[in-house]
């Protein structure tokens, strides 16, 4: 394993991206995984949006995402309705906020800091672009070990307070987002009753 380097998202990765997401969610249906199509896709529609981590030439991790206008007044939603066809159909040049799609990493290059520093070139392009900020549906995977004594808001809320520990949302809560509740039928992920997690980073350049 050599130094780690960083990326604009390419097409020819595609497959090698698609597989590595696989990997880090095992647990979700593949309905909710990228194709390498939805990513040659993505590619050409937003491609300043998508990151990959590089360990040499070989790609182990990939942070996407597009442009949206979110309503929070209605937060609710699922991953596909909001993104759209392969992905990323719903993006606008014009929006106000970037949409999180995924952050994976290959299971074998976890705990090296890749995530922390896609998240750090996700936050560079909002503030290069003068967008609002980030917002996304997190991933609580640990919640599949209290699924049966608590609701997913409430988990979400002993994350926030430091009782629990959550792999992912403790990860984001630490790189700044904040919690919006918890997002019911987001993706099909049986393990956390098919529940998520709406973050939200704010763009502190544009704060008044």
């Amino acid at each position: 394993m050599g130094d780690i380097t960083y990326a604009p998202i390419q097409a020819r990765w595609a497959s090698e991206l698609a597989a590595i997401e696989r990997a880090a969610f095992p647990t979700a249906g593949a309905v909710d995984l990228l194709t390498a199509e939805d990513i040659e896709i993505l590619c050409e529609v937003f491609s300043e949006g998508g990151f990959v981590a590089l360990d040499g030439d070989k790609p182990v991790a990939m942070g996407v995402g597009i442009l949206i206008d979110f309503d929070f007044d209605e937060p609710h939603h699922s991953l596909d309705d909001l993104c759209g066809e392969n992905s990323c159909g719903n993006h606008s040049d014009d929006a106000d906020w970037y949409y999180g799609v995924t952050i994976a990493v290959d299971p074998r290059y976890r705990r090296l800091g890749i995530g922390q520093q896609l998240y750090e070139l996700r936050k560079d392009t909002v503030r290069r672009l003068g967008k609002n900020g980030i917002v996304a549906g997190g991933v609580i995977p640990g919640y599949a070990d209290h699924i049966n004594e608590m609701t997913a808001d409430e988990y979400v809320d002993r994350v926030v307070a430091g009782e629990l520990y959550d792999p992912t949302l403790s990860f984001q809560l630490e790189n700044g987002f904040e919690t919006r509740g918890a997002i019911p039928d987001y993706m099909d992920d049986p393990a956390v009753g098919d529940n998520a997690v709406l973050i939200v980073w704010n763009n502190p350049d544009l704060a008044s």
